[in-house]
């Protein structure tokens, strides 16, 4: 039982540093461009897939 007493209080200090992290991200802009991750997604520049090997290049 003693051990709560070490755990509530670091549980209590971790949840109000992400809630602080939280808000601080927030104030920063962080979530503030919702369209441009939609155009984004469209935009061929950001196109994850591999290109294509040249039959030259394959040796």
């Amino acid at each position: 039982m003693e051990v709560l007493a070490l755990l509530i209080p670091a549980s209590l200090f971790l949840g109000l540093l992400g809630l602080v992290a939280f808000l601080w991200s927030l104030r920063k802009g962080q979530y503030d461009d919702p369209e441009g991750d939609s155009q984004r997604i469209l935009d061929p520049r950001y196109d994850d897939k591999p290109k294509p090997v040249d039959e030259d290049q394959r040796g």
